[in-house]
């Protein structure tokens, strides 16, 4: 099987599904993760140049300890709009690059502009891929498949209608959030916040949910030709 997680920034993916993704690569799925934006306005001493190198080693290393090929789809913060035609032949190229069975994005209702964006390109997109003469440079249509959203921060205004138990993976997942340690260590001193506490916490009250020690919470898109009657999460 072949999957698809984008995200806004390079530790989007490792806060919220990085354990669902690091268990399917242990099912022998080829992964790909997407971060559509670079970063690289994530800091208050770091200069954006400077930070967007930074962060995109920082997310090379996390999908490294997972085994997962990490991809940058080529902006950089709050200029993804979701009305935009390059923004969303970026995602379709992404798309049809990665060819997946199914996909992981944010969910639609997020707190912040760059993560609602993303979704709706990530929605218009999908379906896009699969027009074999709408012209992009891959030119290799893709299946349309299902969209699965994942949890927000902290779980705020997110009920999840699917879950995957990440008892295994949780150690994992911490991990490679900490390979993110520019904004770890940001959100220490800037915002007083423990993040990979704070990730970990939640993990432990989505377990809480669904009888597991941790697990990741997700909502499938509910609308026509995206269901499936096959169990395509972990």
């Amino acid at each position: 099987m072949r999957v698809l997680a984008i995200g806004a920034h390079p530790d989007d993916i490792e806060i919220a599904c990085s354990g669902t993704l690091a268990k399917c690569a242990k099912r022998g799925d080829t992964v790909i993760v997407c971060h559509v934006s670079s970063g690289d306005l994530g800091h208050v001493v770091i200069p954006p140049d400077e930070l967007r190198k930074i962060r995109a080693a920082e997310a090379k290393k996390a999908g490294a300890m997972a085994g997962i090929e990490v991809i940058w789809g080529g902006f950089n913060d709050l200029d993804i709009y979701p009305d935009n035609k390059e923004a969303r032949d970026k995602i379709v190229e992404v798309i049809q690059y990665a060819q997946p069975d199914f996909i992981i994005t944010h969910n639609p209702d997020d707190y912040m502009p760059d993560h609602t964006a993303v979704a709706r390109l990530v929605f218009d997109a999908s379906f896009t891929a699969t027009l074999p003469n709408y012209k992009t440079k891959t030119g290799k249509a893709a299946k349309l498949v299902p969209i699965f959203y994942m949890d927000t921060l902290a779980g705020v205004n997110f009920q999840p209608t699917m879950y995957v138990d990440i008892s295994e993976e949780i150690d994992q997942k911490i991990k490679m959030l900490e390979c993110h340690e520019s904004q770890l260590v940001w959100m220490r001193e800037h915002d007083g916040i423990d993040f990979a506490d704070m990730v970990r916490t939640c993990s432990r009250y989505r377990g809480y949910q669904c009888g597991a020690a941790y697990a990741e919470g997700f909502r499938q898109c509910q609308v026509y030709l995206k269901g499936t009657t096959e169990r395509l999460l972990p």
